[in-house]
């Protein structure tokens, strides 16, 4: 379908990028037909695929060719359709599936915000109060619950695949308890508690959000009988005492937020307490398109922000606590150590 072409002078260079919301819309179009799923691990015909995904041939083979320019999906010499790496990160059973951020990302509210990133950028301020009457997450749970069970899904992926390696850095060995504030569905405090069996631990985050906790943390659960799971607001109170609290992004809100849950928890925990903040950061980290660009989207639904490092010290320590280590993750997220001091 492509050839390997040198790179396009600056003129074209910049055309392509201003039409960067057809690449978005592509892989949200591919996404949601569910063309990889239905493209199996062996070339196909373009009508074969068309018919598996019901659409019409010939707009279909315009859309693989569009994103054949980035590597998503490939056309062989005789015409057919193949995966490439990429591809196989839009289906929903790969281990690595990319396929609910895909559509996070490019969700309906994202068109109605990115052309007020001027307004964003000159005021500072989400555009989101200003377009739906109300702050970001309520508009989603209120007004757009499919998009919030997109967010949901995507959040859960995520974390299922960061959940193994947070879990494998930190050593909580001297630890009798953990506590997983704004946890999600509790991915990390699950994996953490199956490392230290007799640990105990807890997951906090708001009530929509834990009734769908991980099935090991739930009643009848392999881990329910050492766990406590807490509906609750962080930004208004951490109910948990604990010995190691973990805080995986979500510190990224507005600066207010994020400096009401850092003193929330520093109040929980006490003098002695571990405090374990996990971010991406926009100046350590290999793919900077990517965390700028979240950066931005930030700026629009939340006017928070991805941070540096220097931003996540200084909002740390702001908070009373002392920095013992930065560690990565892995390659995009870094892990903040942190104690209460006494």
């Amino acid at each position: 379908m492509t050839t390997a072409t040198p790179a396009p002078p600056p003129s074209m260079r910049l055309r392509e990028l201003v039409f960067g919301a057809a690449c978005a819309a592509a892989l949200r179009a591919a996404a949601r037909l569910g063309v990889a799923d239905a493209l199996t691990d062996r070339p196909m015909t373009v009508e074969d695929l068309a018919a598996a995904v019901k659409t019409e041939p010939g707009p279909l083979r315009r859309l693989l060719r569009a994103l054949s320019c980035y590597d998503v999906f490939t056309e062989k010499e005789d015409g057919t359709i193949a995966h490439t790496e990429m591809s196989r990160l839009l289906r929903e059973d790969d281990p690595h599936s990319l396929r609910a951020i895909s559509l996070w990302c490019t969700e309906p509210w994202t068109w109605d915000a990115w052309p007020r990133l001027d307004e964003a950028v000159r005021t500072g301020r989400n555009v989101v109060q200003d377009l739906y009457g109300k702050e970001f997450f309520d508009y989603l749970n209120e007004d757009a619950p499919e998009s919030a069970d997109v967010f949901n899904r995507a959040m859960t992926t995520s974390s299922k695949q960061s959940a193994r390696e947070v879990a494998e850095l930190l050593d909580l060995s001297g630890s009798s308890s953990v506590a997983d504030i704004g946890g999600g569905q509790g991915h990390v405090v699950a994996r953490l508690l199956e490392k230290y069996p007799s640990m105990r631990g807890a997951l906090l985050d708001l009530p929509r959000v834990v009734e769908n906790a991980d099935p090991r943390l739930r009643r009848g659960g392999a881990l329910a009988d050492r766990v406590r799971i807490v509906p609750g607001d962080c930004r208004v109170a951490v109910p948990v005492r604990a010995d190691v609290y973990i805080i995986k992004n979500i510190l990224e809100w507005d600066d207010d937020s994020t400096a009401r849950t850092l003193r929330n928890v520093v109040e929980a925990g006490g003098p002695g307490a571990r405090v374990v903040a996990i971010e991406n950061l926009v100046d350590d980290t290999p793919s900077m398109r990517f965390s700028t660009a979240m950066d931005l989207l930030l700026l629009l639904n939340v006017g928070g922000a991805k941070h540096t490092t220097r931003s996540m010290v200084d909002r740390l320590t702001a908070a009373g606590l002392v920095i013992d280590s930065i560690r990565p993750v892995n390659p995009y997220l870094h892990a903040f150590d942190c104690t209460v001091p006494g």
